[in-house]
């Protein structure tokens, strides 16, 4: 850990402080994978962390803001999103690697942090502003990366110039959320889950290039 970490009041945590406050963290990720965000209580958090109630407070104000700190620590993982893309080719073969590389990666983020993903998406829809910036900055790369991708395609003359790079690379963004946070749900529609992977990808490079895959 990096920085100086505060306390509630002010203080400068020390070493075994800031361990100790980790500790409380890691502890509500591993609760919010079985249980409700509206079910988790600070005292049950403490618990598992093996210190009590008061020490949670000297770091967190409630249960919220220690969920907010998970979703902070996101933001510099999903930067790592718009790598996936950045500086890779659209063309033949290696745009159709490019789309399933940006697929895979994507998919792999979200089920990784699903738990704490999910409580995000619940935040902002619902209005909490915090939850809605905090998302945006964990989709920001992946967005501005697909954006630049098809601004530089349109510079190419390999795409319609009436097409809007930040239109296109929102519904992708949009659509790759959706489909990572309610796949459960895709099957339930019969849809398999081996299809999944493969068939987003290819709505991905059709929406980048506008044109079938080269395989």
């Amino acid at each position: 850990m990096t920085g100086q970490v505060r306390t509630v009041d002010g203080r400068v945590a020390g070493r075994r402080g800031q361990a100790t406050r980790q500790n409380l963290l890691e502890c509500l990720g591993e609760m919010l994978r079985t249980s409700p965000y509206r079910d988790v209580r600070v005292i049950d958090v403490a618990r598992k962390a093996g210190t009590s109630p008061a020490t949670f407070y000297q770091y967190f104000p409630d249960v919220e803001g220690a969920v907010l700190e998970l979703a902070q620590q996101l933001t510099s993982e999903g930067a790592g999103l718009g790598e996936l893309v950045t500086g890779r080719s659209w063309a033949g073969k290696s745009g159709w690697q490019t789309a399933q590389d940006l697929v895979d990666g994507f998919l792999d983020f979200w089920r990784r942090n699903d738990a704490i993903l999910r409580v995000i998406d619940l935040g902002a829809a619902e209005g909490d502003k915090r939850f809605a910036r905090l998302r945006m900055r964990i989709l920001n790369s992946v967005f501005n990366s697909l954006s630049e991708s098809v601004a530089d395609l349109q510079a190419k003359g390999r795409v319609d110039r009436e097409v809007s790079p930040p239109a296109v690379a929102g519904s992708l963004v949009t659509t790759l959320a959706s489909v990572a946070s309610h796949q459960k749900n895709l099957q339930a529609w019969g849809v398999k889950q081996a299809d999944i992977k493969p068939n987003l990808a290819l709505l991905v490079h059709l929406g980048v290039t506008g044109r079938k895959p080269t395989r």
